[in-house]
């Protein structure tokens, strides 16, 4: 997988995608990621991409034309499954398209910020939106990593046990119920009696028990899904 994120501080992704799951699984050759400086295509002396919005509102505006020129130049080079817009109004992202996305060999992010992108970006360039929530941000760096991250730690051989994963909440449209270490006591805290009983049965049906009892009560919503 090769994923290309477009963003004018490229600063703010190179260290969370350079470290722990995501930075082992680019060591290994899992997963591409490179990270691209808009400003690269900028003008003037400040290498500017981004100007006042027509109308009344405040705030600067990512111009289309070093958009369109960046994706053009990585397009030349390769086909890309989806281009994405980290947006607040963008489908929400979800477990399900986390899986989805690793479905896909290439991938272009770019990342709004300041008041936005020109609409004619997100009209003739943009394949998909994605949200990561009912809020705003400066930018779409921190959902990107977010993405990246979810997306990359369910690519075979990221995790060092790839069966992990699959007891994530919400891969089965649960959360996942409670996990213990040792010791099996702590100042009078107590592991439940069944995690100790060693039958693999018995504790899987008391995981699928709490998950279902921790999902409706504190996400009922899922379970409506």
């Amino acid at each position: 997988m090769r994923i290309d994120i477009i963003s004018v501080v490229p600063s703010l992704l190179e260290s969370p995608l350079a470290a722990s799951i995501v930075g082992r699984a680019r060591a290994k050759g899992l997963v591409e990621v490179h990270i691209h400086d808009l400003r690269k295509y900028g003008k003037g002396p400040r290498l500017q991409v981004d100007d006042y919005s027509y109308g009344p509102d405040a705030g600067m505006v990512i111009q289309v034309e070093p958009v369109f020129n960046m994706i053009n130049e990585l397009k030349a080079e390769r086909e890309y499954d989806e281009v994405i817009f980290m947006s607040p109004d963008g489908e929400v992202f979800t477990q399900n398209v986390a899986n989805e996305l690793t479905l896909k060999e290439n991938l272009i992010i770019l990342c709004g910020h300041y008041k936005g992108i020109d609409q004619r970006i997100r009209e003739h360039l943009i394949t998909r939106e994605i949200s990561m929530g009912d809020y705003v941000l400066s930018g779409g760096e921190i959902p990107a990593c977010a993405l990246v991250d979810a997306v990359v730690r369910l690519l075979p051989g990221a995790l060092s046990d790839e069966t992990s994963a699959l007891s994530d909440s919400f891969q089965d449209g649960l959360l996942s119920a409670p996990v213990y270490s040792r010791p099996a006591e702590f100042n009078g805290w107590k592991v439940p009696d069944v995690l100790l009983c060693g039958d693999p049965k018995k504790i899987r049906a008391w995981q699928d028990e709490i998950s279902l009892q921790r999902t409706r009560e504190l996400r009922p919503d899922l379970l409506e899904e």
